[in-house]
């Protein structure tokens, strides 16, 4: 089974716990979870991007065309270069592969100059999203993008409906095996103007409004 297919199965299951959490009525982590969820860094690192499968680089050595090439990361994590054969690209920066092909190309040119861009981002079309479930207009699912905040989600999908239960929102963030409940106040950020919890939205987060309990 592929990476892609892979991530989202994760993705369903990882809806299917906050959905599931949100009619049940929300329960918050403990403070020391959701410290630890917080401090975790939001903004979209793309020096730190890792390769997947899907994804389609452009490898590009310095004064050798014909060694060029722009190929995608097969299922198994591997593309192939003229004169070195396959090389692992999954899990691996594009800085990281650039190293390593200049390494297996060091033996038949002397001092290659190699560099890695990637062309399509196919391998992080799910983990890298961010989405708003629950009483709104129109739940959303959308691309992270650096400093996106939850309210900037919150306005994305419309504004609230009739039964939402603003104050008893959660951001459900997923921290190693684990989802970590934050507990957001949209009706104190919105009617009040305080901000405490207008949190930088992660990829991957995912913001559930609940409905008034009748």
């Amino acid at each position: 089974m592929s990476r892609k297919y892979l991530t989202q199965g994760l993705f369903v299951s990882f809806m299917a716990v906050a959905l599931a959490t949100g009619c049940a009525g929300p329960s918050a982590s403990s403070p020391d979870k959701i410290q630890r969820a917080l401090a975790l860094d939001t903004r979209d690192s793309v020096d730190q991007y890792m390769l997947g499968a899907t994804d389609v680089v452009r490898v590009s050595v310095w004064r050798n065309e014909d060694l060029s090439i722009s190929v995608p990361v097969r299922p198994d994590g591997k593309i192939s270069v003229p004169l070195v054969g396959d090389v692992q690209a999954s899990g691996r920066t594009p800085e990281e592969l650039a190293s390593s092909i200049r390494a297996s190309l060091a033996e038949y040119i002397r001092e290659p100059q190699v560099s890695v861009v990637v062309t399509s981002m196919g391998s992080h079309e799910f983990t890298d999203r961010v989405r708003v479930t629950g009483a709104v207009r129109q739940p959303v699912s959308i691309p992270h993008r650096s400093g996106m905040t939850v309210l900037d989600m919150f306005l994305n999908a419309g504004g609230a409906n009739e039964f939402a239960a603003l104050n008893r929102s959660m951001l459900y963030r997923k921290v190693g095996n684990e989802v970590v409940a934050i507990p957001v106040k949209l009706d104190d950020i919105l009617s009040k103007g305080q901000v405490e919890t207008n949190y930088s939205m992660r990829p991957g987060d995912i913001l559930t409004i609940p409905e008034r309990s009748f």
